[in-house]
């Protein structure tokens, strides 16, 4: 049977009782934030459709068979873009019910008769006129009006913006019966307010950051997008969002531009495909991890990012770095590792306050000679790459401190990496080194180096390695290496040596086995005996040596002689005693050289 309501009273509590039976009103921070998602999701799919659209088909494929491919990519992005705006679309429209009904309860409030001209007995034993009058306008005025937004409104069809006229705050004399609506996050995802953000807005009169929470719960597009809208509002300085994004997040958000305070940024360890290009709008930025997402390029506008000190791009896909990249003068540490770059741009030379440098696990075949504008820089790890040699600019990094390009194909170092006065690490191993330079060992600051596992090509040491006297760990294990140079035994301070896998001669394998003091203490004893035993030698091959010169000028003052005799007048007998002359000298001096190496032998 139909519900019959007689009395004012009766339908005034049914038009409250269905208007607070709404979920909570989307505050102002959400209605913004599901604006701008949708705007974003829209943009993205016009982007993917005309990538879609710009393929060609080979000479091979049917026209049919590309049409149905060209169909199926379509279909599904635009899927994909309808799962995304889902929840936009749900707080869009739960905002217009709200606003009807807004409107709705402002004409039930017209309709109710003043108490001049109406008799409240007659119908009302629980209140007066003006009482309902007052609640009825309380109800329109208990959740906050979004005034001056946009809205979309769903149909079958596409999605239509429209503008929301403005809406009138309403005050009541009288709303204590009211329970203040907080937007909250509800099971079927409407509703982002700051209380589903708990866990990620901490009180701003404490820090000014946002953080992941403990409760492990992941975002939604429409809570980002939301979680920025509110952050951009309170000025917040951190935002970790580390491991927080669900899987289906490929792209951020261009809202995230209105983050201009913020300071630091963690995006790590989602899925993100794209960083928006409005990134160069957060001005104060000195942060910004992004290592182990799916980026494949950086937008142009990375390069304004003027304050930038840390930048982690790790563990993406990245296969260029964009021009711009040079205008980061103010970064100190920059980690490209475990990416797709082939090379590095010369404007890494720009890069002049850069101190650490991390482009290991890339596929780098050689570095930009422009390295050597980094004064600065004091860590370089290129290790896992294809590098053939190091640019001769490398010496030009006065302040280097550790060297590693393990991994690589590199035959040869530099010269000029003498000039490295404060390299403390080297660490060249797994390479193809055919040798070391000597000027090498004019970089006496060396505490450790690592030579190890050059196989064949590798067969000896810079003969001048004694002087790197700070040297504390060496590993020149599973090369070709015979013999050590006489100066290591003057590496007085070594105290870990990798030596194995040699087919060592000199010092025995016995020796080298007993550790690194063993074979420096072996070395220097040797060389000691053979100086030892060399000094009387020296004091007899002097001897020797001056007995032979004196038969040398001996036999060159008996030539002179010879060759200044009188010569006869005679024509046919001149030529035969000048020739006579001639071989008696070469005989004395044949002679002299005779007895003079037959004097060194005596030494040796």
């Amino acid at each position: 049977m139909a519900l019959v309501l007689q009395s004012i009273h009766g339908v005034v509590e049914e038009i409250m009782r269905i208007h607070k039976s709404l979920p909570p009103r989307p505050a102002l921070n959400d209605v913004d934030a599901a604006l701008g998602l949708i705007r974003n999701v829209e943009k993205e799919e016009q982007l993917r459709v005309e990538a879609i659209m710009k393929q060609r088909k080979g000479s091979n494929v049917p026209e049919e068979l590309f049409f149905v491919l060209l169909e199926m990519q379509k279909k599904l992005v635009f899927f994909h873009s309808i799962e995304q705006k889902r929840e936009a679309l749900k707080l869009l429209d739960l905002d217009n019910v709200h606003t009807l009904f807004d409107e709705l309860v402002q004409r039930a409030s017209k309709c109710i008769p003043s108490s001049e001209n109406y008799n409240a007995a007659s119908d009302f034993s629980n209140g007066s006129v003006s009482t309902i009058s007052e609640s009825l306008s309380s109800s329109a005025a208990a959740t906050p009006s979004t005034s001056g937004s946009k809205s979309f409104t769903v149909s079958s069809g596409p999605v239509i913006e429209k503008e929301i006229r403005s809406r009138p705050q309403l005050f009541a004399k009288d709303d204590s019966y009211l329970k203040k609506a907080k937007t909250s996050m509800r099971g079927d995802g409407i509703g982002v307010g700051a209380d589903s953000l708990r866990g990620l807005l901490p009180n701003p009169s404490v820090k000014f950051a946002v953080n992941s929470g403990e409760d492990g719960e992941k975002l939604t597009l429409i809570k980002l997008a939301s979680l920025i809208e509110i952050s951009a509002k309170k000025g917040i300085r951190d935002l970790d969002l580390h491991n927080k994004l669900m899987d289906q997040i490929e792209w951020l958000p261009d809202s995230l531009g209105k983050l201009s305070g913020l300071m630091t940024l963690n995006l790590s360890e989602n899925r993100i495909i794209a960083i928006p290009s409005t990134i160069g709008g957060l001005s104060s930025l000195t942060k910004l991890n992004l290592h182990s997402n799916r980026i494949a390029e950086l937008p142009d506008s990375i390069g304004n990012l003027f304050s930038l000190v840390f930048l982690d791009l790790s563990g993406n896909q990245l296969c260029t770095l964009p021009a711009t990249f040079g205008k980061l003068s103010h970064i100190a540490e920059l980690d490209l590792s475990a990416n797709q770059l082939s090379s590095l741009s010369d404007a890494i030379g720009n890069l002049v306050n850069l101190k650490k440098l991390n482009v290991e696990t890339n596929d780098i075949e050689e570095l930009p000679h422009t390295i050597g504008n980094c004064s600065s820089l004091v860590e370089l790890q290129a290790d896992y790459n294809r590098l053939k040699a190091l640019p001769e600019a490398i010496g030009r990094l006065e302040s280097l401190e550790i060297l590693s390009v393990r991994y690589n194909n590199i035959k040869g170092l530099p010269t000029t990496m003498a000039s490295m006065s404060k390299l403390k690490e080297l660490d060249v191993s797994f390479n193809e080194l055919e040798s070391v330079p000597e000027s090498l060992c004019l970089a006496t600051m060396i505490v450790k180096m690592n030579l190890g596992n050059n196989f064949a090509d590798l067969q000896s040491l810079p003969r001048s390695i004694g002087n790197l006297e700070m040297l504390e760990e060496l590993d020149i294990s599973n090369n070709q290496i015979r013999v050590l140079p006489d100066s290591f035994g003057m590496l007085s301070k070594l105290r870990i040596l990798r030596i194995q896998e040699n087919p060592l001669e000199v010092p025995p394998r016995h020796v080298a086995e007993m550790g690194a003091e063993a074979v420096v203490h072996y070395m220097e004893e040797l060389v000691a005996k053979r100086d030892a035993k060399a000094q009387p030698i020296k004091r007899r091959f002097k001897i020797h040596l001056g007995r032979g010169i004196d038969l040398l000028k001996f036999a060159g003052t008996h030539d002179h002689k010879v060759m200044s005799e009188p010569c006869i007048a005679d024509t046919n007998g001149r030529e035969e005693i000048q020739s006579d002359s001639a071989t008696k000298s070469k005989s004395i001096k044949a002679s002299s050289f005779i007895c003079l190496f037959i004097c060194i032998s005596n030494v040796l």
